[in-house]
């Protein structure tokens, strides 16, 4: 007989994991990665993102992540900029989670932004 009163974890969730825990410390952006809002979907895999270097990218998702990802606008995301045309283009690596979204505002990363949210 089932349990009523136990919740059951959700198939992302490790037995035992509380979904309600506290974020010590999140992804930052390492080497040429930088920090990002998504602005507008533009089509398929594709979306214009803002960067916090001061720069407007066309970003896609890789292949091996695209199942991966389900990006909205207003996620804030990791983008590594192509190597040619890195103006312009580059790469969404990861996304954050609204836990960690926090995590990174109390340590200061997202100050620039903070007018956004």
């Amino acid at each position: 007989m089932f349990n009523k009163n136990k919740s059951k974890p959700n198939k992302y969730q490790k037995p035992g994991e509380n979904p309600e825990q506290q974020v010590v410390r999140a992804r930052i952006p390492r080497g040429k990665e930088v920090l990002g809002v998504i602005d507008q979907r533009v089509g398929a895999n594709r979306m214009q993102v803002k960067c916090l270097d001061g720069k407007q990218r066309n970003c896609r998702i890789p292949g091996r992540l695209k199942r991966e990802l389900w990006i909205r606008s207003g996620d804030i995301v990791i983008v590594e900029p192509w190597e040619f045309e890195s103006d312009s283009r580059g790469d969404i690596i990861f996304k954050y989670r609204p836990a960690q979204i926090e995590w990174l505002k109390k340590q200061g990363y997202l100050k620039d932004i903070s007018g956004e949210f």
